[in-house]
Formats: structure tokens, C-alpha cells, sequence
């Protein structure tokens, strides 16, 4: 066996320096130089017999070669981690690691999770957000949640739920100023999100109204900080659903426009290819697919 395998710092080098684009970057990430990285990957490359990265300038890109490489040794690495982890966990005391989206975290995911951990008590679940690709990730995971569908070379994924935007508002600010039809949000404030920058764009041209010019727009740096400003009366935003169907049927927002109706990228689960042979793992998974198809956000809608 440990003929057949190849130096597995080598591995561990070539993994990080490839999911990572760089071998700086791979080289901060495993507390080594640069020199280091470059030499172990020379090294593998020597041990192969084959070229896994192209090197122009101070650039460097993977091989189609290195490509196949990569998903094979992360899947691998991947098996062995998970291995580990179950054998470092107290059998009462199994992790499940979760990186999902902040906006889906907290409107759709958080008030469900305690349907998951009823049905499994020996699972400590732990929930990270963020937005970043899952390849630049500084934490591992087992289950993320992204927009999709996507490429995440090494990993399987699935998309579990559907989502398309309307207008919504807090019902107060209906009292101050109507909004029978897409031409009213000319007296509006409408609210926005760097992370969603032409959503508002594409509604307003679906409704007819491509031109048209609001009485002043608000920018927030995050989508659920618009969510909370159209909670607090602050204007209007475009809002998803039926991720928000929760704070509809609560009376915090409404949906005063039915139509038109602006279908938008859904959510996918994402796991390593190697952690869907861990039965918690696949659990979560099917959870979150049998969650989105219980409220008939599934499929095409």
C-alpha cells in the first residue's frame, strides 16, 4: 500500500494550493512558504509523471489532468476526515457542521431546525453563515446551502428549494401610502441589497415598468437588513418566497402585488462526495428536500 501512495504532504499541498487557485494562498492556509508548496507540488508532479498545474508568469491553472486529480483526492481526504471526526465524537456527541446563506438561515432554515434535532437528539448541530464560495470556506463543513445550481468540483448536490421575488412591505406603511399597482412605487421608498443589485431592475421590467423612478431608494449591504428595514416600515423591498411566507401569515409584511411574479436561482444542498456514505449527512440532506416539498416550494414551484 504505502508504495502505491503518493507523498501525502505532496497531497495535502496539491489539494489545498488547486481548491484555493494559488500557491500563496495554500501555503498561508497550511503555515508553510510559498517555496515550500512549489517544491511539494514539483514533488507529486515528479512521482506522477504528469504535469497537474500550468504555470504562466506568476499564475498558476489547473491541467485537465489536475482537474481529475483533485476531485479524486479530495474525495479521498474527504473519507478520511469524516472517519476521523466520527472516531474523535463521543457516540452521543456526532456533529453536524452546516454553512448556509445568512437570508436562508434566518428566515427559512433556523425555524425548522428544531424538527431535525427532535428526530435526531445524539446530533449537536452547529450553524455557520456566509456567502462565500465554498471553495474559499476557512471552516470545514458537512452540509452547505448555496444558490445553485452551481460547480463544486468533489461534492454532490441537489437542489431542494424554489424561490421567486415580489414586492413586500410592512402593512403600517400601506396605511400611509397605497400600493394598488407596479406604478404606485413611484411614491415609494425602495429598499435594496449589494448582494442582489438588479433584482428591483428585473421586477420593475416585468411589470411594464422599466423607467420608472421611485421617491427614493435606500442601500443596505446585506439583503436581511433591507428584509428588517421593509419590517419596520421603511419602504419596500423585494422579497423572496416563500421564504418569507412565515412573516406574511405573522402580519409583519405583506404582499400587497400578486403579479407579476420574478422566478430567481433556488437553493441546493452541497456535500462532499465522500460525506453522503455518513447516514447523518444523507439525513439532513433528505430533510432538507422533504421540508421544502412539505410547504410546495419544491421542484418548479
Amino acid at each position: 500500500m504505502s508504495q502505491t501512495l503518493p507523498p501525502l504532504n505532496a497531497l495535502r499541498a496539491f489539494e489545498a494550493a488547486a481548491r484555493l487557485e494559488s500557491f500563496s494562498a495554500a501555503a498561508a492556509e497550511l503555515f508553510v512558504t510559498h517555496g515550500a508548496i512549489s517544491k511539494q507540488i514539483r514533488q507529486l508532479e515528479d512521482w506522477l509523471g504528469v504535469k497537474l498545474f500550468e504555470r504562466k508568469g506568476g499564475r498558476v491553472r489547473l491541467t485537465d489532468t489536475g482537474w481529475r486529480y483533485l476531485v479524486q483526492v479530495q474525495d479521498g481526504l474527504d473519507l478520511i476526515a469524516n472517519a476521523t471526526a466520527q472516531l474523535r465524537q463521543p457516540s452521543r456527541q456526532r456533529r453536524l457542521t452546516i454553512n448556509s446563506t445568512p437570508t436562508l438561515a434566518m428566515h427559512w432554515l433556523l425555524p425548522r431546525l428544531t424538527q431535525f434535532q427532535a428526530a435526531h437528539a445524539d446530533v449537536e448541530l452547529r450553524l455557520m453563515t456566509s456567502d462565500r464560495d465554498i471553495g474559499r470556506l476557512d471552516a470545514p463543513f458537512d452540509v452547505a446551502i448555496r444558490r445553485g445550481p452551481g460547480d463544486w468540483p468533489g461534492h454532490v448536490s441537489k437542489p431542494f428549494l424554489d424561490e421567486w421575488e415580489l414586492p413586500l412591505c410592512s402593512p403600517r406603511l400601506l396605511e400611509r401610502l397605497p400600493l394598488r399597482d407596479a406604478a404606485d412605487l413611484a411614491a415609494h421608498t425602495l429598499l435594496q441589497a449589494d448582494t442582489r443589485p438588479s433584482a428591483w431592475q428585473r421586477w420593475l421590467t416585468l411589470a411594464g415598468v422599466p423607467e420608472l423612478k421611485p421617491a427614493a431608494t435606500q442601500q443596505f449591504d446585506h439583503f436581511y437588513l433591507a428584509l428588517q428595514a421593509a419590517m419596520d416600515g421603511l419602504g419596500v423591498t423585494l422579497g423572496p418566497l416563500p421564504m418569507m411566507q412565515a412573516e406574511i401569515e405573522a402580519g409583519r409584511l405583506v404582499a400587497p402585488l400578486p403579479a407579476p411574479v420574478a422566478p430567481v436561482r433556488g437553493y441546493c444542498w452541497i456535500a462532499a462526495r465522500g460525506a453522503m456514505n455518513d447516514p447523518v449527512v444523507a439525513a439532513f440532506c433528505q430533510w432538507l428536500e422533504d421540508s421544502a416539498s412539505a410547504m410546495g416550494a419544491a421542484g418548479n414551484g
